[in-house]
C-alpha cells in the first residue's frame, strides 16, 4: 500500500529529493561551510533551543516518564555545545564522495572507474534522544545526501527547534533548507507514510528499541537498514586468563548497560567454571548486576536468579545478565547462533586456536577476542561518527560511517568505442 500523494509527509520527500538532486554534485567544501554554519548557530541558538525542549521535558516529568529516558530527552547548554563540537569533528572527517573505489583500463582501451555517491534522500526514525536529530543531519549533509528526520513525539518541541536552526543555518551557507527536514506530524500514520515513500526516499535507517526496529522492518515499502539490537555474548573459554576474563566480562555488561553493545549473556567453559564462577557473580555483584544464571550458577551463589529460557533471548539493557556453563566452545557457539542478534560476541582466551575457531564459526557484525564488546562503536573503531550499528549483510555491516552513507556508480570513458 503506498502513502497519499498528496500527504504533506510525501510533499516533504518530494522537496527532499530535489534537494538531494542539488547537493550531490556539490564540492566538500561547500558542504563543509554548510556543517560549520549548523555548528555555529546551535552554539548562538542555544537558549531557544534549551526553551523548547524544556516543553518536552515538562511533558515528559508529567507523563510519569522513568529518569533514565528524560535524561536522555534533556538538552542543557553543555549537552548542546558538545553537539556543536561533534558537528564540527564531522567537518574534519574524509570526505568520502567521490572516492574511487576501483578503477582500471579494460583491454579494449575504456577506462573504468567505481566512484561513491551519495544515497540520495535518507530518512532516519528515531526515539526520544533529540542530540539524533543534529548528528543524523550533520552525517548525511557531509554524504552529501537530503535527510528526513522523524523522531518521537516525545521531542516533537525540541526537534522543531533544532531543525528550524538547521535549516537556517544551511540556507545561509547556499545549500537547499530542504536538505534538512523533519517529517510532519507526531502520529503514527506519518510514520507510515514515510515507510511507504517508495521511489522518493532511498533508504529508512530506524534508530531505537526492537520493537522500533522489528515495525520498520516488517511494514516498510523502502530498503531498511536494519540496526542496533543488541543479545552481545561474552565466552569464557576453558584457557581463558581469569582476572582478564573477569575485567571483560564486568566491562561489557556494566560500563553502560543501556546500549545495544553491551553484554547480555555469558558463557562459561565447563573446564573453568569451578574457578571462575565464584569470582564472576562477586564482581558482578560489586557492580550491581543480578545473575541469571543456570544450575551451575545458581550453585556458586545464592544470589543468582534462576533463567529461564526467556532470559537467553533478551536484550536486557539493565544491570542484569544472562549465564550459562557449557560444556566445549563449540556449545558455546550453537548457543550463540539460536539466540544472537548477530551485533556483537566477544571470547576471552589464551588458546590462539580457539580464538581462531571462534571467529570462524560465529558470524555477527563483530566478534572480539580478548576485548570488551563495548568497542563495537563507530568512534572507537576509527570512524569519527556513525549513524547507526547495521546487523544485517547487505549494503552495510556494523558502525555506519560516512562511506556506509553512500552508494556507488561507475562511470566509464571511451574514446568513440563502439561494441561489436
Amino acid at each position: 500500500m503506498s502513502a497519499p500523494q498528496n500527504s504533506p509527509v510525501i510533499e516533504t520527500a518530494h522537496r527532499a529529493k530535489a534537494a538531494a538532486a542539488t547537493l550531490a554534485p556539490l564540492p566538500r567544501t561547500a558542504r563543509d561551510t554548510a556543517l560549520l554554519a549548523v555548528a555555529d548557530a546551535l552554539t548562538a541558538r542555544t537558549e531557544e533551543i534549551v526553551a523548547a525542549n524544556a516543553k518536552d521535558v515538562a511533558k515528559a516529568r508529567a507523563a510519569g516518564t522513568a529518569d533514565g529516558i528524560v535524561d536522555r530527552l534533556t538538552l542543557t547548554p553543555e549537552r548542546i555545545g558538545a553537539i556543536a563540537s561533534d558537528v564540527r569533528d564531522v567537518v574534519a572527517l574524509p570526505d568520502p564522495v567521490g572516492e574511487v573505489v576501483r578503477g582500471s583500463t579494460l583491454p579494449n582501451g575504456l577506462d573504468l572507474r567505481q566512484i561513491r555517491v551519495p544515497l540520495g534522500v535518507v530518512g532516519i526514525i528515531y526515539e526520544a534522544r533529540p542530540n539524533v536529530t543534529v548528528d543524523a543531519a550533520a552525517l548525511c549533509l557531509k554524504s552529501g545526501n537530503a535527510v528526513l528526520l522523524r523522531g518521537s513525539s516525545s521531542a516533537y518541541a525540541s526537534n522543531t527547534a533544532l531543525v528550524g536552526v538547521l535549516r537556517d543555518a544551511v540556507e545561509g551557507a547556499g545549500l537547499p533548507a530542504d536538505a534538512v527536514q523533519l517529517v510532519p506530524g507526531e502520529s503514527r500514520e506519518s510514520v507510515k507514510e514515510l515507510m511507504r515513500a517508495r521511489g522518493l526516499v532511498d533508504v529508512l535507517i530506524p534508530r531505537g528499541g526492537a520493537s522500533l526496529i522489528r515495525t520498520v522492518v516488517e511494514e516498510s515499502t523502502v530498503p531498511v537498514i536494519e540496526t542496533g539490537v543488541g543479545n552481545c555474548h561474552v565466552y569464557v573459554d576453558e584457557l581463558a586468563d581469569l582476572d582478564t576474563a573477569v575485567d571483560i566480562l564486568v566491562n561489557s555488561k556494566a560500563q553502560r548497560p543501556s546500549v545495544c553493545n553491551a553484554a547480555e549473556t555469558v558463557l562459561v567453559h565447563e573446564g573453568i567454571a569451578e574457578a571462575f564462577l565464584p569470582r564472576a557473580v562477586e564482581a558482578l555483584a560489586k557492580a550491581g548486576v543480578t545473575v541469571h544464571g543456570d544450575e551451575a550458577w545458581q550453585r556458586a551463589s545464592g544470589d543468582v536468579v534462576p533463567a529461564t529460557e526467556e532470559d537467553w533471548g533478551t536484550e536486557y539493557l539493565s544491570y542484569d545478565i544472562a549465564a550459562a556453563v557449557v560444556p566445549s566452545l563449540d556449545d558455546a557457539v550453537a548457543h550463540i547462533r539460536k539466540w544472537t542478534s548477530g551485533h556483537t560476541e566477544a571470547i576471552v582466551t589464551r588458546d590462539t586456536d580457539a580464538a581462531r575457531r571462534f571467529t570462524a564459526l560465529v558470524d555477527s557484525t563483530a566478534v572480539m577476542v580478548n576485548a570488551s564488546t563495548r568497542f563495537t562503536d563507530g568512534s572507537q573503531f576509527g570512524f569519527g561518527a556513525e549513524i547507526g550499528i547495521s546487523t544485517q549483510k547487505l549494503h552495510a555491516r556494523g558502525p555506519m560511517g560516512l562511506p556506509e552513507l553512500t552508494s556507488t556508480k561507475y562511470v566509464v570513458t571511451g574514446d568513440g568505442h563502439i561494441r561489436g
